[in-house]
């Protein structure tokens, strides 16, 4: 079977916002934190549930979610980095991540929505 580049980009991406949303605790930012943890983990879980997809119109709604996931992640770390919490060339290092799975995973979206439209 091949190797999924968006399913390794998402994991990596999750334990890379772990790492961070420990880090916003530690300093206090526990609602940011919240929300940052469950968009930023949700995308990898989603794209796992849509590789298991029932069907091909299940596998694209999965992918659908990650992809929102994925842009509202890139909003947390957006206000993250212009709030100056931490770092921004740690924070613009995360958004670039992101900005990458969204460009990755809108492509697979819009594939689907093509091919859903030519059937």
């Amino acid at each position: 079977m091949a190797k999924s580049i968006v399913k390794q980009k998402s994991y990596d991406f999750a334990l890379q916002i772990i790492k961070l949303c420990t880090r916003l605790r530690e300093s206090k930012h526990f609602e940011i934190s919240s929300q940052l943890v469950r968009s930023g983990t949700s995308i990898g879980a989603n794209v796992e549930e849509a590789l298991a997809g029932q069907s091909r119109k299940d596998f694209f709604a999965k992918m659908c979610i990650a992809s929102k996931e994925a842009r509202e992640t890139n909003y947390w770390l957006r206000l993250i980095k212009d709030a100056g919490i931490f770092d921004k060339q740690e924070s613009q290092e995360l958004i670039g991540a992101s900005e990458e799975l969204i460009k990755i995973l809108t492509s697979i979206v819009k594939t689907g929505s093509d091919n859903s439209s030519n059937a």
